[in-house]
């Protein structure tokens, strides 16, 4: 094997074929190789790098939904109740006369329009003023959880006990400094662009990668060995083991919760892993064309990274540090190295694209961005889809404020 240069996959156990008195035993092994790779295109796109424009409006819907996040709630004066509103409402509900068991509160907070009840039931308080009360019916659902109440027609009597709504604060520049260490209303607002711009190129970056890896595998041809995608099926369950882990969940709890056995999941990951695998084997020739290799000083850190992160969790640290898991990381470094390589010459290129950021950048800016308080950045990923973890500096702390 040594001096064939092959690059086996695997080593099964020898096959007997024969025996012979003077001749002794003989054997055969069938070893799977490493597919050739014919590489065709992968640079010279028929794509560029798209990046978002952020405009007015995306700036200003952040500043909104910040000074919602803000609002203080403060009763409602001079009209019923609407989707929106905040209510505290007593119930009972009863079927042929007879009160039902557990459907009945006497302070029951709501959103009304948030469906948090059955269908039909948070319609009825619309109109409704405080200590109003109201006798209607609803069907509960032919697939409600409880079997007994289950497409059954139910009479409900309410009684609205409170109705308060939403009063974000002013847009001034005292709003602005609130929020941290802004001057005033416009220096947030500049904060804001800035960030979302920032974010509208990172997100470009990742999509043009997309784009490359699979503009590569549509171009090459190989022939995917059954070995290699069962491995990267393997992979997958690893992938999955580890998010479980890090929800305290085991393997065996999400079998027995989704009521899938090992093999039905590893069945419906197959499309994915054949697909993976291609990706992979091209990327791995693309970058023997390019001479990268991954030391093994990156694979070390990449580890401690991740044993740092995960040191209360001891089962994906022990993935983390087993063949099958530096082997893991070592592709995934490996590819990333060809993509980011092949990004930085198209950007060389293409000097107009000179402020879309090297991954390594991106990553820095997403650990900074982590130390922002958990409330702006909900604002920004519910408004923007993702726009700007970092709509505001991850050194500005968010003011809590009056909260509903």
């Amino acid at each position: 094997l040594r001096e064939s240069e092959l690059d086996v996959l695997a080593i099964p156990a020898p096959e007997w074929t024969s025996f012979h008195e003077h001749d002794g035993a003989a054997y055969r092994v069938t070893l799977p190789v490493r597919p050739t790779v014919q590489l065709g295109a992968y640079s010279g796109y028929p794509f560029t790098i798209e990046v978002e424009d952020v405009d007015e409006a995306k700036v200003e819907a952040v500043v909104e939904q910040l000074r919602d996040q803000q609002a203080s709630l403060v009763p409602v004066e001079g009209r019923g109740a609407q989707d929106g509103d905040y209510a505290v409402v007593g119930f009972e509900g009863r079927r042929d006369g007879t009160l039902i068991e557990g459907a009945q509160s006497e302070r029951f907070p709501l959103i009304i329009g948030k469906e948090r009840m059955i269908p039909g039931f948070e319609t009825q308080l619309v109109g409704l003023r405080e200590e109003e009360e109201k006798v209607f019916s609803v069907t509960f659902p032919e697939d409600y959880g409880e079997a007994k109440l289950a497409g059954q027609e139910v009479e409900f009597t309410i009684v609205l006990r409170e109705l308060r709504q939403k009063q974000p604060p002013a847009l001034d520049d005292e709003f602005a400094r609130s929020l941290g260490n802004y001057a005033d209303l416009a220096t947030l607002r500049l904060e804001i662009a800035r960030r979302l711009e920032r974010s509208a190129r990172d997100r470009a970056r990742h999509a043009f990668a997309d784009h490359i890896i699979e503009f590569a595998a549509a171009n090459a041809t190989v022939e995917v060995p059954e070995l290699l995608v069962e491995r990267e099926m393997d992979v997958m369950i690893d992938e999955l083991k580890v998010r479980l882990a890090e929800q305290r969940i085991g393997f065996e709890e999400y079998q027995r919760v989704t009521e899938r056995d090992e093999a039905a999941i590893r069945g419906e990951y197959r499309e994915q892993a054949e697909k993976r695998v291609k990706v992979l084997l091209v990327l791995g020739a693309v970058a023997d064309v390019e001479g990268i290799e991954v030391p093994d000083e990156a694979v070390e850190a990449e580890i401690e990274r991740g044993r740092q992160s995960a040191e209360s969790n001891p089962r994906l640290v022990e993935y983390l540090e087993s063949e099958r898991g530096r082997s893991y990381l070592r592709s995934q470094l490996r590819r990333t190295q060809v993509v980011e390589g092949l990004i930085d010459r198209y950007i060389v290129q293409h000097p107009e694209f000179s402020d879309v950021r090297h991954a390594e950048d991106i990553e820095a800016e997403e650990a900074a961005a982590a130390a922002t308080a958990a409330a702006l950045a909900a604002v920004v990923a519910t408004e923007t889809k993702g726009d700007a973890a970092a709509a505001v500096p991850a050194e500005d702390p968010v003011s809590e404020g009056s909260r509903p």
